[in-house]
């Protein structure tokens, strides 16, 4: 959501390092694989299109005009299978069977019957702990730092932040009591590193005691487990979904940011349609691309590998009068 403001807020890149940095800690210290751990915390984004989510449901819904569909997983899993041209032997990125898996079912669960491409990924079993800890690490991940970067923003009133997100006050209000001199900014971001500090203690914890209590000892015995073993306490998970509702409410719902996100979105849309129409537009590989695959594929290739700031600047360029969205 910040796109509109400057350049010193959170993006998707650093956004995937600080998902990294988490994702290790909570791994080292269940004593899981840390470098599995990592790669999929590299990769748990890299299927996104530009805009986020708003973006997704926009490729989705071009696509089921083709009897397609977009989903970012399935597409980050095509990106590093096929897409990603590296060596002369073979297509892909050569990435173990474990990243793979992880990268399709870190975050869902894909019926087996409605995805038959997928079977060698086993989608009736649960997925790794690696896994299964991504998704809960985005979200803490995110939610954080979104407070931050909205904070930074001035869209966000410390009294109200501290009033309507109880998760958020109650860190305050003990910071207060301790330090009722410090600055403003350094209260808040000493309450901000408490709230993280909380959720992702009780992620180790609860998972722990999650994977103790269900007997496994071995991944197979994960992969078999009836349901996900990682997460938050009812408590924590309480606590994060409160953010979310907050975020969602004060900051992603503003009116200036949802009217920034439907002009993007609007861009996106007539981008993909140019493309149908030209797209020799296109460089070189996708304009190949495009006479021996269908072309709505190769079109939703091109725009879901662009960012934000390209994509806005590529629209401009093609369509002069309409104003960019980050403007």
């Amino acid at each position: 959501f910040t796109v509109r403001f400057s350049d010193h807020f959170r993006n998707r890149l650093t956004h995937t390092l600080e998902v990294s940095q988490i994702a290790r800690t909570v791994a080292g210290a269940l004593g899981l694989n840390t470098d599995l751990t990592e790669a999929l915390a590299l990769v748990h984004d890299i299927g996104h299109p530009p805009f986020g989510h708003a973006g997704e449901r926009k490729l989705d819904e071009l696509m089921r005009a083709f009897g397609a569909f977009f989903d970012h997983n399935l597409h980050a899993l095509r990106i590093v299978e096929q897409f990603e041209q590296r060596y002369l032997d073979f297509p892909g990125l050569n990435l173990t069977f474990e990243v793979r898996e992880g990268i399709v079912k870190h975050s869902r669960d894909y019926p087996a019957k409605e995805f038959p491409q997928l079977t060698e990924y086993a989608l009736d079993e649960r997925p790794p702990l690696e896994a299964q800890l991504m998704d809960w690490v985005d979200e803490i991940a995110y939610n954080t730092a979104d407070l931050d970067d909205a904070r930074e923003a001035g869209l966000l009133p410390l009294a109200d932040l501290t009033r309507e997100a109880p998760a958020f006050g109650e860190m305050y209000i003990e910071v207060e009591a301790t330090h009722p001199q410090a600055r403003e900014k350094l209260k808040f971001n000493e309450a901000l590193k408490r709230v993280l500090d909380f959720l992702v203690t009780d992620l180790i914890e609860t998972t722990r005691r999650r994977a103790a209590e269900s007997g496994a000892t071995s991944v197979e015995d994960v992969r078999r487990a009836p349901k996900r073993l990682a997460g938050l306490s009812e408590a924590a998970s309480a606590r994060n979904a409160e953010l979310k509702r907050f975020l969602m409410t004060r900051v992603y719902n503003r009116a200036e940011i949802t009217k920034d996100r439907d002009r993007s979105v609007r861009c996106l849309e007539e981008l993909f349609l140019y493309y149908l129409d030209n797209p020799e537009s296109m460089p070189p590989f996708y304009t190949e691309a495009a006479t021996h695959e269908p072309r709505y594929v190769v079109v939703c290739d091109y725009i879901a590998g662009m960012t934000d700031l390209f994509l806005l600047r590529r629209h401009h360029d093609l369509f002069g009068s309409a104003r960019r969205a980050a403007t």
